[in-house]
């Protein structure tokens, strides 16, 4: 690239970061040779691969041993998808035909990632698993070394085509800078394990590899800006300046208000009690998004009211005075549980999924607000409950009723179209609603938020969806109910500001980005939250949003 030059990507993690760019190094397969082993040698080479497969299934049960959290968990995964049987034993069908052991391999990772893209969503993005477990595996076959992140002398800019979970889980906050990548989406691996480590991250940089190993570069991950040429001693006193905030932000300490005075609700996203927990300990003010699938994507059958409540009520023991929104199953699409989803769908993103399984089932859902019921007994907070997928009028009825004979607040959320463009008849069904701004971002642009290829469409900040959630907000507003937001959008701590500006009652979001949102949010008034969310509906796009916003709220 040129002197000064400048490309964007998506902003993931905000923060800003100086030095030079380090390459993630990626093993080339070479040319294999495409003879026959002969029929002697096939149980030998059979074994062979077997042995490097749980060679590299160990290294990464190792390094899930060696981390916490989110990262563990993931590369656990990563570690199970090595292991599964269905892969195993094409690839030793391969090789008993006479491939050997690199090309079966190779050409049974096509396959997979082939019937993963055509599943979509999650799925394909897990294609990005496979073929990273595809590398190691055949290096190891070659006797070639390990692929993944060199080693630093010094701390640096991370660019990479995308980070598979055995090198995002080992990441080293002190060594890494900023994060860039070519490929992924705020949903990604990489996004998940930046937000969790705070490290400024930006995705789907189209033209990264214009950047070469060691050039020097500014990242202003907050406008997903990688600049060269910058002015070496503007761009540390900037960097300085924003470590300075960030360290501050880490000992925030709830709860949130505004410059001007004004409280702003902060609730967390959880997914079981230990989570519940943490956000607890967190400052969180309750919690706003309940998961509930989450509980049980590894069941095989339907937990029983009993169980089901056991499980809810240590979120509700996590919080015993205070709100808690549960959200009813979101199954479907990228959370398939098999005793509530179809297993064929041409499009699961717009098929079988939320409130819709209850075609298959209508009981599933009764007994399950059954089960949240008697789980809130004895909760001194709000137990209110929100149904997902919501789209015709006829199903807010439908479900409030349920939901209010049982004693709880019923809500929903707004993530189809329809429902933000018909709030007003919405809002006078339920009592509240809670924007689901990642899914909304995906059906109002028309692109799947799980295709890195488009995660430009997928941005929270693209101004048609701005249009919409202010649309709820406003609404919410003049009929004086709650509208809560809980997608990714409420976790960007300047979109934040903006959200409360259009008259968002609450805001809910991963435990680890309170500090970082109750920090910004104290930094600006409620007049320049408001003036921001009026000039941001004038932008052109998401990176205009951005500037207007900054600009408004007086974020240089």
């Amino acid at each position: 690239m040129s002197a000064a030059d400048t490309i964007y990507g998506t902003p993931v993690v905000n923060g800003l970061a100086y030095g030079q760019v380090a390459w993630v190094s990626h093993f080339e397969i070479p040319n294999l040779p495409a003879s026959k082993i002969p029929l002697a040698q096939r149980k030998a080479e059979v074994d062979r691969y077997l042995k490097a497969a749980n060679t590299v299934s160990e290294r990464l049960l190792t390094r899930a041993k060696s981390t916490v959290g989110t990262a563990s968990d993931i590369l656990a995964a990563q570690a199970e998808l090595s292991r599964d049987p269905g892969f195993k034993k094409m690839v030793v069908q391969s090789i008993n035909k006479g491939t050997p052991a690199p090309s079966a391999v190779i050409t049974t990772t096509d396959m997979f990632c082939a019937m993963f893209e055509k599943a979509g969503r999650l799925m394909a993005e897990r294609t990005t698993d496979l073929n990273d477990l595809c590398m190691r595996v055949v290096a190891e076959l070659l006797g070639e070394p390990e692929p993944g992140i060199p080693h630093l002398g010094e701390p640096s800019v991370l660019f990479a085509d995308d980070l598979a979970p055995a090198d995002t889980a080992g990441l080293n906050p002190e060594k890494i800078l900023a994060l860039v990548t070519e490929q992924g989406g705020p949903t990604s691996h990489t996004s998940i394990i930046a937000r969790q480590l705070g490290i400024p991250c930006i995705v789907a940089v189209r033209k990264l590899r214009q950047i070469p190993q060691g050039e020097q570069v500014f990242v202003d991950a907050s406008l997903g800006s990688i600049t060269t040429g910058a002015n070496p001693e503007e761009a540390r006193q900037k960097v300085a300046a924003n470590l300075r905030s960030r360290a501050e932000t880490r000992h925030w300490q709830g709860p949130a208000r505004l410059a001007s005075g004004e409280e702003v609700e902060l609730l967390a996203n959880v997914q079981d009690g230990p989570g519940a927990q943490k956000a607890a300990e967190a400052y969180a003010q309750g919690v706003g998004l309940f998961r509930t699938e989450l509980c049980f994507l590894d069941s095989t059958k339907e937990p029983t009211c009993a169980e089901q409540a056991e499980k809810y009520s240590r979120v509700f023991a996590a919080f015993p005075d205070q709100k808690v929104v549960t959200r009813t199953l979101d199954a479907g699409s990228d959370k398939p549980i098999s005793w509530a989803t179809l297993e064929e769908e041409a499009n699961p993103a717009l098929g079988v999924r939320g409130l819709r399984t209850t075609g298959i089932d209508e009981d599933l859902f009764t007994r399950q607000l059954d089960a949240i019921a008697q789980a809130s007994r004895g909760h001194q907070g709000k137990n209110w409950v929100m149904v997902p997928m919501v789209s015709t009028l006829s199903e807010a009825k439908w479900v409030a009723k349920l939901i209010r004979e049982r004693g709880l607040t019923a809500g929903i959320m707004v993530e189809v179209p329809a429902a933000a463009i018909m709030i007003d008849q919405f809002l006078a069904e339920v009592d509240f609603v809670s924007i689901g701004t990642n899914d909304l971002s995906q059906y109002v642009m028309a692109a799947d938020r799980m295709n890195a290829n488009l995660a430009t469409y997928t941005d929270p900040w693209q101004p048609a969806v701005l249009t919409l959630i202010s649309r709820v907000a406003t609404t919410g507003v003049r009929l004086q109910k709650p509208v809560g937001v809980c997608g990714e959008a409420a976790a960007d701590p300047i979109l934040a500001c903006v959200l409360i500006g259009m008259g968002v009652t609450s805001l809910s979001m991963a435990t680890s980005a309170i500090p970082s949102v109750g920090s910004q949010l104290g930094q600006v008034t409620k007049e320049q939250c408001e003036r921001a969310a009026q000039e941001i509906l004038t932008a052109q796009d998401s990176g205009d949003a951005r500037n207007i916003a900054r600009r408004a709220l007086g974020i240089n």
